[in-house]
C-alpha cells in the first residue's frame, strides 16, 4: 500500500565476474539479474564482464516483485559511463524487463507515483500499461517508456517523450456506472426499505430469507444507492487494487466496490495474510460493498477476524516479519437462509427442521459479530403479482437522491468529530444525538418489553431510528421511526 523510497546503487569493479545484489532483496528481485543482463545485451548496450554490486537501500527493508529491473538496468548504464547521471536522478523508475528489453507492468504503480510526488521528484519512468494509473497523480511527469532503448534515450535527451495526463473529470464521467438497477427489482418493497435506510446511515445489513427470495439481487444493488466517491476516496481503493494487479487497464475506481467471495473462501483470502501479507476481499471492498453469501457457511475464524475491521475500519495483520495495517472502511451486507433447509415461515413450502437445528444453525453467527450489524430484515419470497407486474419500480437514481440527502444531514451533524455517519455512533453519541419523544420512548420502551430485546438491540434501534429520521427530514426521533427501526431486529426474536 505504502511505497517508500528505494536507492540503486550500481557499483562496477575489476575482479572476476560476478553479479551480487545486496539490500534485503526477495527472490524475484535476485533473479532480476538474468532479465537485466539479456535486455542489455539483446538492446545492444556494453556492459564489459566484471565484478557488479549493486545495492538497494535501505539496507533493512525487504524488497520484492520486478519492479526493479528497469533502475537497475539504467544504474549499470549510468556506472558505465553511457547515461548521465544529473538527470536520471530527477527521476524514478519501475518496470520490469522482458529479455528483449520491453518493459512490462508492474503492481502498486499508483502508490510509487504518490511516493514521487512526495519526495520531490520531477517524475516517473513506468511501462505504457501502468501510465494511466499513475497519471492519476498531478504534480509530477508521468513517462511511459515502452522498451528500456525508449528510456536510456529519453534520459540522455534523446528523445521527447509526451508524459501522460488523465483528464479525471471525463474518467469519472466514462466509467462511474452500474449495469444493475433496483428499478429491476420486483415487490421486495420492505427489503428495499431497509437498504436505502442502511446507505443512508452506513448500517450494516443482514438479510434472511428463503432460497430465491431475491436476497443477492438486492444485494448486487446496494452500492447503486451509495454516495458517489469522492477522489481522496477513489485513490485510496485503487491503489488497494493496484497493489494486487487488478486495475486492468483502469485509471481509477471510479464506483463503489462490490465483492462478493464464496463461503469456501479462506481465512487469508478474506481478511488478508500470508507470509508477506497481501490484502484481503475486506480491504478490496473499501469504501464498498462486501458481501458475504450463505452467512453461517463462512469459516469460523474468518468471520470472527471481521469484527476488527467493522468497528476500526481497517485490519491489522501481524506476522513474524512485523505488523501490517490495510484500509477497511466497509459496508457489509450479509445473507442468510432462516433454517438449515431454508423454509422456515415460507407460507408455500414446509420447513422440516426441529427448533434445535434452527437454533444451532443460526448460532454459526457469533452474537459478538450480530452486535456490529445494525439491520436484520426478512426477506420473503415474491408472489406472482408482484412478479407479472409490468411497473418498473424507483431507480437507483431515485433512492440515491434521498441517501445523498441524509448524508448531507449526517455531515452537518458531525461537523466538528470525528463521525461520518450515524452507524459509527458511540454511546454517549446516541445520547446527544438521539433524542426520542415521548410516544416515542412509550413505544420502545413495550417493544423492548414484549420482544425481550438486548442493549444491544436497543442501541442498534436508536442508531437506525435516527437515519429513519434524517431520510424523513426530522430532528425528533418520533414513534413511527421507533416502531420502522423496531422491525429491523428480526434476529433478536426467538424462532417460532
Amino acid at each position: 500500500m505504502e511505497a517508500p523510497p528505494v536507492t540503486v546503487e550500481v557499483h562496477l569493479a575489476n575482479g572476476l565476474p560476478s553479479f551480487t545484489i545486496v539490500g534485503l532483496p526477495e527472490m524475484e528481485v535476485k533473479e532480476s539479474k538474468d532479465r537485466v543482463r539479456s535486455a542489455l545485451k539483446n538492446g545492444g548496450y556494453r556492459v564489459r564482464a566484471r565484478r557488479i554490486t549493486v545495492n538497494l537501500a535501505p539496507a533493512d527493508v525487504k524488497k520484492d516483485g520486478a519492479a526493479f529491473d528497469l533502475p537497475i538496468a539504467l544504474g549499470m548504464l549510468a556506472a558505465s559511463g553511457q547515461l548521465p547521471k544529473d538527470r536520471l536522478q530527477a527521476y524514478a523508475s519501475v518496470g520490469e524487463l522482458s529479455l528483449d528489453g520491453r518493459v512490462k507492468a508492474v503492481r502498486g504503480a499508483l502508490s510509487v507515483a504518490v511516493a514521487v510526488r512526495t519526495s520531490g521528484l520531477r517524475g516517473l519512468l513506468v511501462p505504457p500499461a501502468n501510465a494511466r494509473e499513475a497519471a492519476v497523480i498531478p504534480g509530477i511527469e508521468v513517462i511511459p517508456v515502452p522498451t528500456l532503448a525508449d528510456a536510456f534515450e529519453f534520459l540522455r535527451g534523446e528523445r521527447s517523450i509526451e508524459p501522460t495526463h488523465v483528464d479525471l473529470e471525463a474518467v469519472f464521467r466514462a466509467e462511474a456506472r452500474f449495469d444493475v438497477d433496483f428499478s429491476d427489482v420486483k415487490g421486495q418493497e420492505t427489503a428495499k426499505r431497509a437498504l436505502e435506510v442502511a446507505a443512508a446511515g452506513g448500517h450494516n445489513v443482514i438479510m434472511v430469507g428463503p432460497p430465491g427470495g431475491g436476497k443477492t439481487m438486492l444485494a448486487k444493488r446496494l452500492a447503486t444507492i451509495l454516495p458517489a466517491l469522492t477522489l481522496a476516496e477513489s485513490l485510496e481503493a485503487t491503489r488497494v487494487h493496484s497493489v494486487l494487479r487488478l486495475m486492468e487497464g483502469r485509471s481509477l475506481i471510479a464506483t463503489r466496490p462490490f465483492r462478493a467471495p464464496h463461503h469456501t473462501i479462506s481465512d487469508a483470502g478474506l481478511v488478508g495474510g500470508g507470509s508477506v501479507p497481501r490484502p484481503g476481499e475486506v480491504s478490496l471492498a473499501h469504501h464498498g460493498v462486501l458481501f458475504l453469501d450463505e452467512l453461517p457457511e463462512f469459516r469460523k475464524n474468518a468471520l470472527e477476524v471481521l469484527r476488527q475491521p467493522l468497528e476500526d475500519r481497517r485490519i491489522t495483520i501481524s506476522r513474524v516479519v512485523g505488523s501490517v495495517t490495510f484500509p477497511a472502511d466497509i459496508m457489509l451486507i450479509a445473507a442468510m437462509n432462516p433454517c438449515p433447509c431454508g423454509f422456515l415461515g415460507d407460507a408455500q413450502r414446509t420447513c422440516t427442521c426441529t427448533l434445535a437445528q434452527v437454533q444451532q444453525y443460526r448460532s454459526r453467527v457469533s452474537g459478538p459479530l450480530l452486535d456490529r450489524i445494525d439491520i436484520q430484515v426478512e426477506v420473503r419470497a415474491v408472489p406472482y403479482r408482484a412478479l407479472a407486474d409490468q411497473a418498473s419500480g424507483e431507480s437507483s437514481a431515485t433512492l440515491r437522491g434521498r441517501v445523498d440527502g441524509a448524508r448531507q444531514v449526517q455531515l452537518a451533524r458531525f461537523h466538528d468529530g470525528p463521525l461520518v455517519r450515524n452507524a459509527q455512533m458511540a454511546a454517549r453519541d446516541l445520547r446527544r444525538f438521539c433524542a426520542v419523544d415521548p410516544a416515542g420512548e412509550q413505544l420502545l420502551e413495550q417493544a423492548m418489553d414484549k420482544l425481550a430485546l438486548s442493549a444491544r438491540a436497543y442501541t442498534r434501534i436508536l442508531k437506525v431510528a435516527r437515519t429513519i429520521a434524517d431520510l424523513g427530514g426530522s430532528e425528533p426521533i418520533t414513534a413511527a421511526h421507533v416502531a420502522e427501526a423496531v422491525q429491523y431486529r428480526s434476529l433478536d426474536r426467538a424462532p417460532q
